[in-house]
């Protein structure tokens, strides 16, 4: 497997009172290609 480049470990992210985010972990790695696309498919 390749070296990570980015990890990310419980991250939420609220706006005002609304939770965007909750609890989110993953690992990003060379020459991998990652989204993240949120329930309504907004990236």
């Amino acid at each position: 497997m390749s070296e990570a480049i980015l990890t990310v470990e419980h991250m939420t992210m609220r706006f005002g009172g609304l939770v965007a985010v909750d609890d989110l972990s993953f690992v990003a790695r060379r020459n991998e290609i990652t989204a993240i696309i949120g329930p309504n498919g907004a990236g």
